[in-house]
């Protein structure tokens, strides 16, 4: 194992292994142990009480976080006519039909969401290979397959992030950037762990959330006290 940077070492310093930390808490933490040499990017890992192998237990959601995630996604969307022009105007990156569906299936994806109109789900549907693993694939229970594909681009700009839970049953999303203020990182990570907690299965038994906490990139990680959640 390669050996942890000056820096990690002393950000980690600040921070107690044998303490669990409030939102409010961890958003300090995680903008005073954050890289100085660029904006780094804030996430939250979640462990929850769910059998992804179980459809009535599979977690996934979006969430509008109030401060948006402090990048610019990069979008795309499998349309054409009225619908392909409404989503450029929107802000989409790129829009098209039978050749950006040949330009992924190539390979290509270098964009963090992928937006369809439900007439093009017939084609989009062959990408799952590609998209599917990279968690691209549109989907109506993410809203990402809609008649409304200009709607959809302009959440996705705004800040509104997907979130699914993996088959060990965690679950990762971005809250924000260490530049944010923390009422701004607060704002974001309650907005987001809400709407994870809403979204709770029915048949999930005992403690939902297990273990859950904030980290920046390349640093060390803050643990949250699950039992406010």
């Amino acid at each position: 194992m390669a050996q942890k940077s000056k820096a990690y070492r002393a950000a980690a310093e600040k921070i107690d292994a044998d303490k669990v930390y409030t939102v409010e808490e961890a958003a300090a933490l995680a903008k005073e142990t954050a890289s100085q040499k660029f904006d780094s990017t804030v996430e939250v890992a979640m462990r929850l009480a769910v059998d992804p192998r179980k459809a009535d237990q599979m977690v996934r959601g979006t969430v509008s976080l109030p401060n948006g995630t402090g990048k610019t996604a990069r979008v795309i969307v499998f349309a054409q006519g009225p619908a392909a022009e409404a989503a450029l105007e929107a802000g989409a990156d790129e829009v098209g039909s039978d050749e950006l569906i040949a330009k992924v299936a190539d390979g290509w994806t270098d964009f963090d969401s992928a937006v369809a109109t439900p007439d093009m789900m017939g084609k989009v549907g062959r990408l799952g290979k590609v998209l599917g693993p990279r968690g691209l694939m549109p989907n109506p229970k993410t809203g990402t397959v809609t008649p409304d594909a200009a709607k959809a681009v302009t959440e996705i700009k705004g800040g509104k992030i997907e979130f699914r839970v993996d088959k060990h049953a965690n679950l990762h999303f971005i809250a924000g950037k260490a530049s944010f203020t923390e009422d701004q990182l607060v704002e974001n990570l309650k907005a987001a762990i809400d709407e994870v907690i809403r979204l709770r299965p029915s048949s999930a038994k005992g403690r939902y959330v297990q273990k859950a906490s904030v980290s920046t990139t390349f640093g060390p990680s803050i643990p949250l006290d699950v039992s406010a959640f």
